[in-house]
């Protein structure tokens, strides 16, 4: 059950690096809070797997740290791609 916890609060941090970072109009607003949440959810099962419990701080700190870093990395490697797609777009149309 701890799980939920540590995936609603790696949701909710998602929302807040999807605004906190540049050109979010340039992706969805689901896309930064749900890999990281899907990373959130991995690590910590993993962890689980490998008997790390519920009481310890490493836990939480690596599956909810390591989903927003990865979901930041993500999200500026798309935004990156997309910016770099839409140039390639504009001049081929000569705009």
């Amino acid at each position: 059950m701890y799980i939920l916890l540590a995936v609603i609060a790696a949701c909710s941090l998602g929302v807040v690096v999807h605004f906190a970072m540049p050109r979010r109009e340039l992706r969805g607003a689901a896309v930064t809070p749900a890999i990281a949440t899907a990373t959130t959810a991995a690590i910590y099962t993993i962890m689980q797997w490998t008997g790390v419990t519920e009481g310890d701080v490493l836990l939480w700190v690596a599956s909810i740290g390591s989903g927003i870093l990865v979901a930041a990395a993500a999200t500026a490697a798309l935004t990156a791609r997309r910016v770099r797609r839409d140039a390639a777009e504009k001049q081929s149309l000569g705009i």
